[in-house]
């Protein structure tokens, strides 16, 4: 999934102050500066968590995501804000599966960016087996 429009009847995603304060809600956005951690006993009952994305130089949020798919958590994992398409491919790796950004992406630039690579060259949040690894074992 590239864009993501809000679904009729989709929870707002609430803050990590807010989340923590309650108990009923599914859906968390972090900001920049938020730790992910505070999640982790969390994960089982959330839904979404929208990750933050103010600038495209802010990388906290790559992080965020990989600490949050290492740690079991299986839900949507959105990145929102200034999204790029040549974070797309990045983005996936540490375990976004869905993108809301600012400015519209051409469709046809991401899958070519989504594509592009046949290997990777480390492991991520990803299944992605390492190059490396594919030659020697």
């Amino acid at each position: 999934m590239v864009e993501h429009h809000a679904a009729e009847g989709e929870e707002p995603a609430v803050t990590l102050d807010a989340f923590l304060d309650q108990s009923n809600a599914t859906a968390v956005r972090l900001e920049p500066d938020d730790d992910a951690r505070a999640l982790i006993p969390h994960l089982d009952r959330l839904a979404l968590i929208e990750i933050a994305f103010p600038k495209f130089r802010d990388g906290r949020g790559y992080s965020s995501a990989r600490i949050l798919r290492e740690a079991g958590y299986t839900g949507e994992l959105r990145a929102q804000g200034d999204v790029l398409v040549d974070q797309i491919a990045f983005m996936k790796r540490c375990g976004f599966d869905s993108f809301s950004p600012e400015a519209p992406l051409n469709q046809a630039d991401v899958e070519a960016a989504l594509s592009r690579y046949d290997h990777v060259y480390q492991g991520a949040a990803d299944a992605a087996v390492p190059v490396w690894k594919l030659r020697h074992g």
